[in-house]
């Protein structure tokens, strides 16, 4: 695999790319307080014959890393004091920003490689930026990957819902998950159903992470939806 980076959309993105011709796009954000180097090793390991791009956050997290939007910080340690959580009624300002980048973010790959598949995966807030997107506008993408996320700003959401009709969606989450409530991935994978998108659920024993299980079903996902005969 080769690795290189490129202003993308205004964001400063990783890219690993397969020593062949790709046979699917890979846009995985990253979580809050991450940034797109704890998830780049994840794309080596999975020696798929596909390009992934990672997306560095706009927004400065605390105490580190990148996020997609800023958040109250006493807000979520109260409500984390509480237990895990399901953010279904929050509403977090700067995702309008987020939307407009990633939008132009996927049409600059989509550009790029012609004819490919491409798939957008999220991992936590990562996911939930990818659904407030697929949510408030009709993006052509052959699949998603939400990888222990919840539902946001549910009521802007549900009004989207009709966009993701027929949609592959694979949806993960730990039993254990001590930040965002195993109860909210549930609730994240029925409404999805409900929308009418072909969901694949994977939940596992463990907390807020993904897991070898999560890996080896992602690559297998993104087999099935490779460009056949590559």
């Amino acid at each position: 695999m080769h690795q290189r980076t490129k202003f993308i959309a205004g964001l400063d993105t990783t890219i690993v790319e397969s020593q062949t011709d790709p046979s699917a796009v890979v846009a995985l954000l990253h979580g809050y307080a991450m940034q797109p180097e704890d998830l780049v090793p994840f794309a080596h390991s999975l020696r798929a014959a596909a390009t992934f791009f990672f997306p560095r956050g706009p927004h400065i997290a605390e105490p580190t890393g990148r996020a997609w939007w800023s958040i109250d910080l006493d807000r979520r340690r109260a409500a984390l004091a509480a237990g895990p959580r399901d953010l279904v009624d929050e509403y977090p300002e700067g995702r309008e920003a987020t939307r407009v980048q990633l939008s132009q973010f996927v049409d600059s790959i989509r550009c790029d490689y012609p004819g490919r598949p491409v798939v957008l995966a999220g991992f936590s807030q990562g996911g939930m930026a990818i659904c407030d997107l697929l949510t408030h506008a009709r993006i052509a993408v052959d699949g998603v990957a939400l990888l222990s996320t919840s539902r946001l700003a549910f009521e802007e959401w549900r009004s989207g819902a009709d966009h993701l009709d027929g949609m592959q969606i694979l949806v993960s989450h730990g039993t254990a998950d001590d930040d965002l409530s195993f109860a909210a991935g549930e609730r994240l994978r029925d409404w999805l159903c409900e929308a009418g998108a072909r969901v694949t659920w994977i939940p596992f024993e463990g907390g807020h992470q993904i897991p070898l299980t999560v890996w080896r079903r992602l690559r297998q996902f993104l087999a099935e939806l490779a460009v056949p005969g590559d």
